[in-house]
């Protein structure tokens, strides 16, 4: 299993990659942050839980959830 900080990097290069100001980029942007300041991989879901607007929680938790499986 990859740690908080792997998979910050790999939400990362999805939000560079990601068109500017899409739901896409926010939601990978919101994730690198989180997954990179919270402590472990539960720590990052619940702060993810508290995202808004709701697009965005929505696809960072799609996201989250990708990446986390992997």
């Amino acid at each position: 299993m990859r740690d908080n900080l792997d998979l910050a990097a790999s939400a990362q290069q999805l939000a560079d990659a990601a068109p500017t100001g899409s739901i896409d980029r926010a939601a990978a942007s919101s994730v690198a942050i989180t997954l990179a300041t919270t402590r472990d991989i539960t720590h990052a879901r619940k702060t993810l839980d508290g995202l808004a607007p709701d697009d965005v929680r929505k696809a960072a938790l799609e996201l989250f959830d990708r990446l986390s499986a992997s």
